[in-house]
């Protein structure tokens, strides 16, 4: 005598399947969309620290550097703290003359 025994038929698994790819179809998108949004907010926050760094040159040698470069011979930032990406390499901007910190304008993160 064979016992009646439950499993799934080849219509549900295909059903769990399609039901799986839909929702892993609408999740990209919107986690691509947030890379970049987490990418444009450290560089927001890198910005800070430098600028930070750059007020505490200043308050210590009674100017603004004349470069990041600068900042990072004197040990006050390092090397990567020159880029907000790693991926793209570009550098920071810098103003000598206000002592003013921005984040690259055609950053393509």
């Amino acid at each position: 005598m064979r016992k009646n025994q439950a499993a799934f038929t080849l219509i549900e698994m295909l059903i769990v399947l399609m039901i799986i790819s839909v929702l892993v179809l609408l999740m990209i998108p919107n986690l691509t969309g947030k890379t970049k949004e987490v990418n444009n907010k450290g560089c927001e926050a890198l910005v800070a620290v430098v600028q930070a760094q750059v007020e505490s040159y200043s308050l210590d040698n009674g100017s603004f550097p004349d470069s990041l470069i600068v900042l990072k011979e004197k040990d006050y930032i390092t090397e990567d703290q020159l880029y907000c990406s790693k991926s793209n390499k570009q550098q920071l901007m810098y103003n000598k003359t206000t002592g003013k910190v921005t984040a690259p304008t055609n950053s393509n993160e």
